[in-house]
């Protein structure tokens, strides 16, 4: 599929939401997959913005694109927003998840969100990008 490449803002959040479904479409993902690929993709897309250009007091845009092959969907993310690394975010625990939500601490739960609802999960810093890679493998 061809590149999708929007502002890096909020406003963006539904636009690409509307690629990842016609890249889920495309690939025969089923609803349930496509939907959770969505979500992953969402999460990381408000982190970008949110915590690499907001907080950070930069602006950029944010380019994604899907590659459907016979056996997977793959997503790529990519940013010139702070170097961030997921992958290396301390992950939320199955303990924390029981505890009520005045007893959580903030944060973390949009990347294990992510992580948990794609099959694979990659990133790596090209450059001055940084680059997310999600993968869903396909079931026809």
């Amino acid at each position: 599929m061809k590149p999708l490449i929007v502002s890096g803002n909020l406003d963006s959040l539904g636009k690409i939401g509307q690629y990842i479904m016609s890249a889920g479409k495309e690939a025969g993902l089923e609803k349930k997959a496509s939907y959770k690929l969505r979500l992953a993709v969402d999460e990381i897309a408000t982190n970008i913005i949110t915590h690499g250009y907001d907080k950070a007091g930069l602006a950029g845009d944010i380019s994604v694109q899907a590659e459907i092959n016979e056996h997977n969907l793959t997503v790529y993310i990519e940013d010139t927003a702070i170097p961030y690394d997921p992958t290396q975010a301390e992950m939320v625990t199955e303990e924390t998840l029981q505890q009520t939500l005045d007893k959580r601490p903030i944060g973390g739960l949009g990347i294990y969100l992510a992580k948990d609802s794609v099959d694979k999960f990659m990133y790596k810093r090209v450059g001055d990008r940084n680059r997310n890679i999600l993968v869903v493998n396909q079931v026809r």
